[in-house]
């Protein structure tokens, strides 16, 4: 947003056929292996291509991006084709899927030399020895303020607001099971309520919470802030949003509620039985490197891991991070996963 915040991910967590755009040249797919080096990403993965030509003439490869779908689909499409991989690297696994990705072999070891502050967002179990962390951004519960304001209502602050009669048909997310984001807000409900969190659920959907299919809809479509006509004041989004919905007068319409969040983390890593695995180490270290860390909040609207770099002004001022977000050990989420799915699927159908 400047107006809508277009490029977060829009969430389908579904297989789709995989679509092929090559960076740097028409021809790249067409190179030997050992002249190109492949990316497999979601459809979200964009870089500048003063970027992208840089890589290729310090590296000396081609680059060629294959995407779809989201960091769901991403996985399943890397767990199906681990004997074959689709290609040399993956870039975009987050930290709600990577332990998957991990226990069925999909990354070979590559221990990439980590930017200033990097350290704290490794995996929990891998320690940095395969997957290496590129970019954050908390899902985090959002509020229209000027239509509070308009209303003359205070807006909610914490998940128990959700459920409260005053806040009663203004809530929109974006389903687990179809999102990437609705996945990170139901680990949300369990990391704070625990075994408890069907009752919350219950409660919330009982409060006429409505659910879409993936961000986009929720976000562009329903919110009161999104660039349609949307009818809801209260939406799942990003900690980052708020920054994308600066007016004229230099203050943003909406803000993040800080006590909603649960943080993703992006990774890349060297694929197991890539052609070209050289390349895809370069690719790696080129991610972390200072200049495509520094275009990450503009390209890919995600914070950087690396601690150094100037974020620009409206990220600094309106992009607030949450200081303690809610968070559940990536091996249970691997463990409970499908489990949590399946009961989610039950309470919201009733």
């Amino acid at each position: 947003m400047r107006s809508v915040r277009v490029l977060v991910p829009l969430m389908a967590l579904a297989l789709s056929t995989t679509a092929c755009s090559v960076i740097g040249g028409d021809s790249s797919s067409e190179k030997p292996a050992s002249d190109r080096v492949v990316l497999v990403t979601h459809e979200s993965f964009a870089l500048p291509k003063e970027l992208t030509r840089k890589f290729e003439k310090e590296s000396g490869y081609d680059l060629v991006v294959r995407a779809s779908g989201d960091a769901g689909a991403l996985t399943n499409k890397l767990v199906l084709t681990k004997d074959d991989p689709l290609g040399d690297v993956s870039f975009g696994v987050d930290n709600t899927f990577a332990s998957r990705a991990l226990d069925e072999g999909v990354f070979a070891p590559y221990a990439a030399a980590l930017p200033d502050g990097a350290d704290r967002f490794v995996l929990a179990g891998d320690d940095g020895k395969t997957l290496a962390p590129v970019d954050s951004a908390s899902v985090c519960v959002n509020v229209d303020d000027a239509w509070f304001a308009d209303k003359g209502v205070a807006p909610p602050t914490t998940l128990d607001d959700l459920v409260k009669p005053a806040y009663r048909g203004l809530f929109v997310t974006s389903g687990a099971a179809t999102s990437s984001p609705g996945m990170a807000f139901l680990l949300a409900t369990i990391a704070r309520y625990g075994d408890d969190w069907p009752a919350y659920w219950t409660r919330l959907m009982a409060n006429g919470t409505q659910l879409t299919d993936g961000w986009s809809d929720a976000y562009q479509v329903d919110f009161t802030q999104g660039g349609g006509k949307g009818k809801r004041p209260i939406v799942l989004s990003y900690d980052s949003s708020p920054a994308f919905t600066v007016g004229d007068d230099g203050t943003s319409t909406t803000s993040a509620l800080l006590d909603t969040c649960f943080r993703q983390v992006e990774y890349a890593g060297v694929l197991a039985g890539a052609d070209n695995p050289q390349g895809a180490k370069a690719l790696v270290d080129f991610l972390l490197s200072p200049e495509v860390q520094a275009a990450l909040p503009d390209s890919m609207y995600v914070f950087p891991v690396d601690s150094s770099v100037e974020l620009p002004a409206d990220w600094s001022a309106f992009a607030k991070q949450p200081t303690d977000p809610w968070q559940v050990d990536p091996a249970d989420i691997a463990e409970h996963r499908d489990e949590w799915l399946r009961e989610w699927s039950d309470v919201t159908s009733r």
